[in-house]
């Protein structure tokens, strides 16, 4: 078990947060020594053994990436708009994914370029192990994680996990910080769809009224909606105005 979380942790490091750049010079040389170094003596796995656990980390690398950055947050409040607007499959599923993605690297910029300087670079001159870099990578994830995540939801997971107090925000386990975060990204989400879907939802109720005055009543309201829903997003420039809002949402 100790082995497998070491692996999980070195590909993560190693590839999860990686530019281009990275992701090359890891793949040439980086993770076959993280690999060697996790072996636990010292002695390089069998090339099978490697090929498995590769694969094995391509159902759980999604989910590490995913879960402890800001994808979460931005994913729900894009899918929140596009329901607003009344639009079912525009943008498609993988436009949105796409623009989650990219905003997501550009919010967690600096928590990459901390985990570069002091974690990555480090470790690839051989001037600490592969734990240390692992260390000082969740240290910098962590103070992402901990800045984005409300207080009552960390003393929910730490009562619901028999959790000592703690003496500062550092010291809180990754077990209950994760969950506190997910659950605080979700809240936030939330939060910020409903605020974009109140405006849409005014459109709405005032196009159904006007209907029914009319005695149009067998008009679908969606039908007349969507487009001065349509024009009210596109006057105000309603893409940079959420992608500035979502991106400032973030305390980094």
């Amino acid at each position: 078990m100790r082995l497998a979380m070491k692996v999980v942790l070195a590909a993560a490091f190693l590839f999860g947060f990686a530019d281009p750049a990275w992701a090359q010079e890891a793949i040439s040389g980086g993770l076959g020594r993280a690999l060697e170094d996790i072996s636990g003596d010292g002695r390089p796995l069998t090339l099978s053994l490697q090929i498995l656990l590769l694969m094995s980390l391509l159902t759980v690398l999604p989910s590490i990436v995913l879960m402890m950055s800001s994808f979460t947050r931005i994913i729900i409040v894009l899918s929140i708009l596009r329901q607003a607007l009344g639009l079912q499959q525009t943008p498609p599923n993988q436009v949105l994914v796409g623009l989650a993605l990219f905003l997501s690297l550009f919010v967690m910029r600096p928590v990459i370029d901390t985990i570069n300087v002091d974690a990555y670079s480090p470790y690839g001159e051989g001037e600490i192990p592969i734990e240390e870099a692992i260390s000082r990578s969740g240290d910098a994830l962590h103070g992402f994680m901990i800045k984005q995540t409300r207080q009552s939801d960390l003393k929910l997971f730490m009562e619901l996990g028999d959790t000592p107090p703690v003496a500062k925000p550092e010291d809180i386990p990754f077990s209950i910080l994760l969950p506190a975060f997910v659950t605080s990204e979700l809240k936030t989400a939330f939060q910020i769809g409903f605020l974009i879907f109140l405006p849409f939802l005014i459109i709405d109720l005032l196009v159904a009224s006007t209907l029914m005055a009319l005695g149009m009543m067998m008009l679908s309201p969606t039908i007349i909606s969507m487009p001065f829903k349509l024009l009210l997003f596109v006057l105000v420039d309603g893409w940079a105005l959420t992608m500035g809002t979502l991106a400032g949402s973030f305390a980094i």
